[in-house]
């Protein structure tokens, strides 16, 4: 029982999810009466979600659409980088982003909170946008999770492949 058990640290959104929360967003900006006849929308942009309408108001309202369906669909509003709105010719946008991954600097973050308040023994390595956390007692491995899930971060954080 002297071998290291290990979990990652990852930050991944089911694409899937997305693609049906902004479905339902649409159908329900479709329907609903304070939408007519504005030029409300909000689409797919490549890799980032873009959101219309002829004021300032209403492209706010449209996002709050779309953030209430991914909260429904279990994404993590941690996950939505969404932007200012902005005037574009006569209607107003605001586009969004999905993030993935870690960022390098929110991997430091995590990986000195591990060093400084988690159990001793236990080791956090950056692997790219994901991190691998080891220790020799699971217990530890334990203990950092509910650290982690404690922790105010700015990214949403899934735990994989423990082992």
């Amino acid at each position: 029982m002297a071998s290291e058990s290990s979990f990652d640290v990852v930050s991944k959104v089911d694409r899937q999810e997305v693609a049906n929360a902004l479905n339902q967003a649409q159908k329900e900006i479709a329907q609903r009466y304070d939408f007519k006849g504005v030029g409300a929308s909000v689409d797919f942009s490549g890799e980032s979600v873009l959101m219309k309408a002829n004021s300032e108001e209403r492209v706010k309202a449209v996002l709050d659409v779309f953030q209430s369906k991914l909260v429904k669909r279990g994404i993590s509003l941690k996950s939505l980088d969404a932007g200012d709105p902005f005037a574009s010719g006569k209607e107003y946008r605001i586009e969004a982003s999905i993030k993935e991954g870690i960022a390098q600097d929110a991997a430091k973050k995590i990986t000195k909170l591990i060093r400084d308040d988690g159990p001793k023994g236990t080791k956090a390595q950056i692997q790219g946008d994901e991190l691998r956390v080891s220790s020799k007692s699971r217990d530890d491995l334990q203990a950092v999770i509910t650290l982690l899930k404690g922790a105010d971060l700015d990214v949403d954080l899934q735990f994989v492949n423990y082992r």
